[in-house]
């Protein structure tokens, strides 16, 4: 197995969160790699198609400080300081493959809720964060 020194947990702040940073922080273990955690922010214009007459920014903001919080007392529990903790608004897929480029990260781990029949052929995070990274991806299968 490859020895990694830096891993990217991307992760959506869910349930099912702490399995991909426990596998992660297995892998880290035995190496002594870095831990990053990366949580990203979907615009709400996104799920609406931009094309809504009304201002979403205050709720965008809420949203924003709310993961802010969640991600900073989920970065304490797993030991992972504040300058290795990253909120990115966007496209979760764009953005953890340019977090992992700009960090030098040799691995990414992200859950991997394993669906099947329309969830599938809609795709997923970790299908969209596996083809295009430069660097291996851990998928963790949780939530079966």
């Amino acid at each position: 197995m490859a020895n990694y020194k830096k891993l990217l947990i991307a992760v959506d702040l869910s349930e099912d969160s702490p399995e991909v940073a426990e596998r992660a922080r297995g892998l880290a273990e035995g190496s002594g790699a870095e831990l990053h955690l990366i949580h990203v922010i979907e615009p709400l214009s996104f799920a609406y198609g931009g094309d809504i007459p009304m201002d979403f920014s205050g709720i965008q903001d809420e949203i924003h400080q709310q993961a802010t919080q969640q991600l900073a007392k989920f970065g304490e529990t797993w030991k992972i300081p504040a300058n290795r903790q990253y909120i990115v608004l966007g496209r979760p897929e764009v953005e953890i493959h340019e977090k992992a480029e700009e960090i030098g990260a040799d691995l990414i781990v992200v859950g991997s809720h394993g669906r099947y029949g329309l969830a599938l052929l809609m795709g997923s995070t970790a299908n969209g964060v596996l083809h295009g990274a430069s660097c291996d991806v851990l998928a963790v299968r949780v939530g079966s």
